[in-house]
């Protein structure tokens, strides 16, 4: 049986909760029974916990290599095979997904009563498409995953949106769907140089400067899009302020992380050369993102669109920390840099999440997110305002917190690249602080000034039991940093080879 689950863990990831959630979304008789729905959800949440718990305790950290690993025939014709494997890039984001798949499913449960179980049922197919993306080694699997996902979001924002939800979607399918298609075109040029599609065997190709350099910019335009980078970034915002609270969960904790996983399975190693020609070009635009984007963040009057402008500032130290590599000629600080990024990468996921999962909390509320409504929260909430101070903190880089650790690594490896970058990169200490004090003072602090705000409820169990969880996780996770850095070290250091330094 232990075998048997071995070969076959990420398959049951992967399918499991596509399976099941098909089911819910399908079967009408249950659309308004939420009790029945939980009671699905939470034995599938349990199955997904045991096998990811599973495939951690087994995974070896020293192994560079993928493990757990599947292999079988898919499209023949094609040379596509059904491929998959974890290693220290991919299996922290696996359990990334799997961890915040059931609080953005609970944080729907009160927005979509009428039809809980079709939420809860795209919810969980998301979360098998997600992790399909991860796992995949064969690159038109990939691509099928990467696009597949696209289709249960898109529902969720559709149907459970906002007002503007129709245009939001939309925005969002073409922002994404239009860069997925030249990363098509690289992966299928890619096949004819190398005749498979196994990402394996395009890495070390024959290709031409020229030709790496369009396949990087092919690559460059997907995974910038899904990050998002400037100046592609304008459909985060309309697409969060629209989205229900599961959706803004699970675009900014998971979905956003793909453009970075991109970048180093695909364009590092891949595109080698291209990858160190264009760097500086990445390096700038990051940087953009870090302090423009911040100084946009500090005029909002929308609490979730200031957070969304907030991820994309932080998510710029990912890019950041990814292609300062190739002007650090130390080992150490290489490393240093790829920890960065990886460790933002969860960090950023847990923090975003608890932010928005906040955010939610109180719009079922008070049915409003201009923060000129709210003030004097601590006054009637005082617990949740307690956690939401904390996730402010920790959104700011708090020592102490996770939010600090991949923001300090990025920053000092980057004084290798020059002072200057990790001038411009810590400003966002300062606009991050100023922004996120800013709405922590305008929302949880003074005097009640609003009778919607006096007449709050206290969170009930399954908001004060998703915030209490997120919080342990944050401070864990920024307290003993290295569960995660045993995990990734020995993938990192691999992916250093393929860093080429001229």
């Amino acid at each position: 049986m232990t075998d048997l689950i071995s070969s076959y863990a990420i398959s049951l990831l992967i399918w499991s909760p596509v399976i099941v959630g098909f089911f819910l979304y399908i079967n009408k008789s249950l659309f308004i029974n939420i009790k029945l729905v939980n009671g699905i959800t939470t034995i599938l949440t349990l199955v997904m916990l045991a096998l990811i718990l599973y495939v951690t305790s087994n995974f070896q950290p020293s192994l560079s290599s993928f493990q757990f690993t599947e292999d079988t025939s898919w499209i023949p014709m094609l040379s596509a095979r059904y491929m998959l494997g974890v290693d220290g890039i991919s299996l922290p984001l696996i359990i990334l997904s799997v961890l915040l798949t059931p609080i953005a499913i609970l944080a729907g449960s009160v927005s979509t009563k009428d039809d809980f179980s079709r939420y809860a049922g795209l919810m969980l197919i998301l979360e098998g498409l997600m992790i399909g993306v991860f796992a995949s080694t064969d690159a038109l699997l990939f691509y099928f995953f990467w696009e597949a996902m696209l289709i249960p979001m898109f529902l969720v924002i559709g149907i459970w949106g906002g007002k503007r939800r129709i245009y939001a979607t939309l925005k969002f399918f073409l922002f994404t769907f239009f860069g997925s298609v030249f990363m098509l075109i690289a992966l299928i040029y890619l096949y004819l140089k190398s005749g498979s599609y196994e990402i394996a065997s395009m890495i070390g190709l024959d290709l031409t400067l020229k030709e790496e350099i369009w396949i990087f910019c092919a690559f460059f335009i997907a995974f910038a899009v899904k990050i998002p980078m400037w100046p592609v970034h304008t459909w985060l915002p309309d697409a969060h302020v629209e989205a229900p609270t599961g959706g803004s969960v699970i675009l900014a904790a998971v979905l956003l992380k793909m453009g970075g996983y991109g970048f180093l399975r695909f364009s590092l190693p891949i595109t080698p050369y291209a990858s160190e020609l264009l760097s500086l070009s990445v390096i700038i635009l990051s940087l953009i993102a870090i302090t423009y984007i911040s100084l946009i963040a500090l005029v909002q009057s929308d609490i979730k669109k200031l957070i969304a402008y907030s991820s994309i500032a932080h998510m710029g130290f990912v890019t950041l920390g990814i292609f300062s590599t190739y002007h650090i000629f130390d080992e150490g600080l290489r490393q240093l840099a790829l920890q960065g990024s990886m460790i933002q990468m969860i960090s950023h996921g847990l923090i975003s999440g608890a932010l928005f999962f906040s955010i939610g909390v109180l719009y079922d509320r008070m049915h409003t997110r201009n923060i000129e409504d709210f003030g004097g929260v601590v006054n009637v909430m005082p617990k949740f305002a307690a956690l939401f101070v904390l996730f402010s903190f920790a959104n700011i880089g708090l020592p102490g917190t996770s939010g600090f650790i991949g923001e300090f690594f990025v920053i000092l490896s980057s004084f290798a690249v020059n002072p200057w970058v990790a001038i411009l990169a810590a400003t966002t200490l300062v606009l991050g602080a100023a922004y996120t004090l800013w709405l922590v003072k305008r929302t949880i602090w003074g005097e009640v000034t609003n009778i919607a705000v006096s007449k709050l409820s206290p969170m009930d169990m399954r908001e004060s039991t998703v915030l209490v969880l997120l919080a342990l996780s944050i401070l864990i996770l920024g307290i003993w940093p290295n569960i995660l850095f045993s995990i990734t070290d020995s993938t990192l250091m691999n992916l250093q080879q393929y860093i080429v330094l001229e």
